[in-house]
């Protein structure tokens, strides 16, 4: 009787019981390969592949010599000023820096949002295909992920019009858009989005707008969801643009009424951001140079993958807007992404995520290919899987 209670004690909780993020489950699995001595091409987890700025580096660097303690919960705020002043410079958007909460990376910022605006049970809607850890972080709360399909009518966004069905199916909370999306890359404009939100809102739904690519676009200008409406809450990170991925910093831009219910969250979950990488993020803003040309980079290699998959079979791919993804078909090879992205890598030593990671219905028919890297690795990466592909057929 009492190894039976003992075994209770270690059981981990049924909310606990989410899927794994299967991007990071792929990049353990090349590490496996790494270990014996064999490259890997790594397409597989969104993360830049060159290093922060120089000038983050330097001021992190001069941080070190002195105390490294808490800051304020809601940010350092010489960041926060210098977060809401790049609204200026980026969106003309004259921001309240008292507005501008920092995180840990944008992964906190979605907790807090989540845990700011929704109740248990609350429904929240979701593009398909979309961010994993979106309807992970939901569960795991208590809310209900509502998937709703997307398509090449609304070049693969949510559309105001997919939305209010959904919400009159059955009532939503809340609503997730993305704009560049992952793992698309696709991209809503200005209007859209600004039609987006309005629905939304004359619906008592909130939104929350990802913007974490932001600054990564090629097809037009990404405009930001605060510049649309006081009550969006914005999420953003210095991971993607900034190449700060391990540093863990990120940013929420929330409305005036929120601030403090977030700042009590914080306080309690985090107590503050780590202050090392505050200071590199402050002083990031002053590497726009060099970041521009790691997107120049990120545009070199999106043409390469554009034009050199397709000579290797896989042709189909939604629109490459933004972002560094490319989400292609591979349906003509498989209808099993899962089990194609484990024999591409063992065999073909590139690693991608399975579309079932981004989309449990459909996603078996797709993979996401991140182009981070060089642009040696986007060739080789081609001439890799065109040999590999042309050995299974």
């Amino acid at each position: 009787m009492m190894l039976e209670a003992a075994k209770h004690l270690l059981m981990p909780s049924k909310r606990s019981n989410v899927p794994s993020f299967m991007a990071m489950d792929v990049m353990a699995a090349a590490a496996q390969i790494e270990a014996k001595g064999i490259h890997v091409v790594h397409m597989e987890v969104g993360q830049p592949a060159a290093a922060a700025p120089a000038t983050a580096l330097r001021a992190a660097q001069a941080a070190l010599s002195g105390r490294i303690a808490y800051t304020e919960t809601l940010g350092i705020p010489s960041l926060r000023a210098r977060i809401a002043r790049h609204y200026v410079d980026t969106y003309q958007l004259a921001l309240d820096p008292a507005r501008v909460v920092v995180t840990t990376g944008s992964s906190a910022g979605f907790i807090l949002a989540f845990l700011s605006l929704f109740e248990p049970g609350d429904r929240v809607a979701l593009a398909n295909p979309g961010y994993p850890p979106y309807r992970h972080i939901l569960s795991v709360l208590g809310c209900e992920p509502v998937l709703i399909e997307t398509s090449a009518e609304t070049r693969w966004a949510l559309s105001a019009k997919s939305l209010i069905a959904a919400h009159r199916e059955r009532p939503l909370a809340g609503v997730v858009v993305a704009s560049p999306a992952n793992p698309t890359g696709t991209m809503m404009d200005a209007n859209t989005l600004s039609r987006l939100i309005a629905v939304a809102e004359a619906e008592g739904i909130r939104v929350i707008s990802d913007e974490i690519y932001h600054g990564l676009d090629y097809a037009f200008a990404a405009e930001t969801a605060a510049n649309l409406s006081e009550r969006v809450v914005v999420i953003h990170s210095f991971s993607k643009y900034f190449c700060m991925t391990g540093w863990r910093i990120g940013w929420m831009v929330v409305p005036e009424s929120l601030v403090r219910t977030i700042e009590r969250l914080q306080g309690n979950l985090a107590i503050s951001v780590p202050t090392l990488a505050q200071v590199a993020g402050e002083a990031a803003f002053d590497g726009r140079d060099e970041m521009e040309a790691v997107k120049h980079c990120y545009e070199k290699n999106r043409l390469i993958l554009m034009q050199g998959l397709p000579t290797i079979g896989l042709d189909k791919f939604l629109p490459v807007d933004g972002a560094f993804y490319l989400y292609a078909d591979i349906s003509r090879f498989s209808d099993d992404s899962l089990d194609f992205a484990k024999r591409m890598l063992s065999e073909a030593h590139v690693a991608a995520t399975p579309g079932i990671d981004f989309d449990p219905a459909n996603g078996k028919h797709f993979l996401r290919f991140c182009y981070a890297g060089s642009a040696t690795e986007m060739h080789m990466a081609v001439e890799r899987i065109g040999n590999w592909l042309a050995k299974t057929r």
